[in-house]
């Protein structure tokens, strides 16, 4: 996490009086008490500044009206909430901010991805609008994989279920990766246009069809690599090239979006060798990286409910109706009623937004986030959204904050792909 944010005062956070910060003091002891006052009041008005703010940026797009809107919760640190809010200004000025980019939780992870130093993130999201533009990704659905069933057979990979808070769940069984094989089926570049597919389909589908089941914000996936058998058989000179082709595009482009990584069946040879890795990882990435031998099945139980979990990994889901597991994409993104939700726009528009102040722990606003049947102005898209004060009686939440909303969503500063590249180099 970053060094304390600047909270002093910045253009763009004026306009809101707080009637504390009026009264004229009479006395020392009344000076120290408005003094409190004014930066309670301050506090405050920059969250609802900053929401207000944001809520104004986005754009409403043509979408069929929904009867049964969902209610996402979205919790978003004060500290964040101002660091945002000056990025997006900062990218605005520069323009390098198209529509389809605007969007708070994409510029949070491309600021935590360089500890939200302004200048070196927007650096980053600037080579990452070159590289879409030249890759041609807003396009990239076009693209079909049409070997996808044979590369499967060679490098196993899939998504299956959600963990207990409605992250989607993605395995890979690199033990049985046969590189050899799998460049005869395929070449690396498109499998690299597949995996970039595949990315673009998470943001546009699985996590928003995540956020609507879960009815809160989802931007990060639980990962199981099982590494039983992993030897050098694996890592051939077109995997460590894939491998690192792929971390490249991983950790430039899509940041911040591993939530925590269970590496299984994990070898005493590997858990040597992952005492080595983890001396190279930040900090905060390896901490959120498990490392288990032979009996996972509880730890993984302890974060995915037996019934989202396969067999084969200590679940009791077989997904018989698909031919397995493997085969079967099972999750919110493949029911049919979510689908509509996400296509009408529910896990933008539907939103609850709570400000957490990160110094208490204590909500200081609240925004409901409305949907719109068609497109608006930024004037009149603020007219159908509303913000209360958090401490207002008409408030529709509790004043009284559970601690654990104050904690950070747990991303990794680094991606899946850098643990591998630094095995592939110990292997080498």
């Amino acid at each position: 996490m970053s060094g304390p944010v600047d909270r002093s005062g910045r253009p763009g956070f004026e306009g809101f009086t707080h009637d504390d910060e009026n009264e004229e003091s009479k006395s020392d002891e009344d000076n120290s008490e408005g003094d409190n006052k004014a930066k309670k009041g301050s506090f405050k008005k920059r969250a609802i500044s900053a929401g207000n703010k944001f809520r104004r940026s986005l754009r409403r797009k043509s979408k069929k009206k929904s009867g049964n809107l969902a209610s996402i919760e979205d919790i978003r640190d004060v500290q964040e909430l101002e660091t945002v809010e000056r990025f997006r200004r900062c990218l605005l000025d520069g323009g390098l901010l198209p529509e389809r980019h605007d969007d708070y939780h994409t510029m949070l992870r491309f600021l935590k991805a360089r500890k939200f130093d302004i200048e070196k993130a927007k650096h980053m999201w600037s080579e990452m609008l070159r590289w879409r533009n030249e890759y041609g990704v807003d396009s990239i659905e076009e693209f079909d994989y049409t070997e996808l069933n044979e590369v499967k057979k060679y490098y196993p990979q899939f998504y299956h279920g959600v963990d207990k808070e409605g992250r989607p769940v993605y395995v890979e069984l690199v033990g049985k990766v046969d590189a050899n094989k799998l460049v005869k089926v395929t070449t690396l570049d498109r499998y690299i246009k597949y995996h970039v597919k595949e990315f673009e389909r998470s943001f546009q589908m699985r996590f928003p069809a995540c956020s609507i089941a879960a009815k809160r914000h989802i931007d990060s996936s639980t990962t199981i690599l099982d590494v039983q058998g992993v030897g050098l058989k694996n890592f051939s000179k077109d995997a460590r090239e894939l491998i690192m082709r792929l971390q490249k595009i991983d950790n430039d482009n899509y940041p911040e979006t591993l939530c925590r990584l269970y590496i299984i069946n994990a070898g005493q040879g590997f858990k040597m060798l992952w005492g080595t890795i983890k001396s190279f990882l930040d900090p905060q990435t390896a901490s959120k990286i498990h490392v288990l031998g032979s009996k996972y099945q509880n730890k993984l139980l302890e974060i995915i409910d037996e019934s989202e979990l396969p067999d084969f990994l200590g679940g009791k889901c077989r997904c018989e109706e698909s031919g397995g597991c493997s085969k079967s994409d099972k999750g919110p993104w493949k029911d049919p009623n979510i689908i509509e939700r996400v296509l009408n726009g529910e896990a933008n528009y539907g939103q609850q937004i709570l400000a957490i102040s990160s110094t208490d722990g204590k909500t200081v606003s609240y925004t409901k986030l409305h949907s719109s049947a068609k497109k608006t102005s930024d004037a009149s898209a603020e007219s159908t959204s509303d913000v209360e004060d958090i401490t207002s009686p008409a408030a529709p939440l509790d004043a009284t904050v559970n601690p654990d909303l104050t904690l950070h969503e747990p991303t990794c500063s680094q991606n899946l792909q850098d643990m591998l590249q630094l095995l592939v180099l110990l292997l080498s």
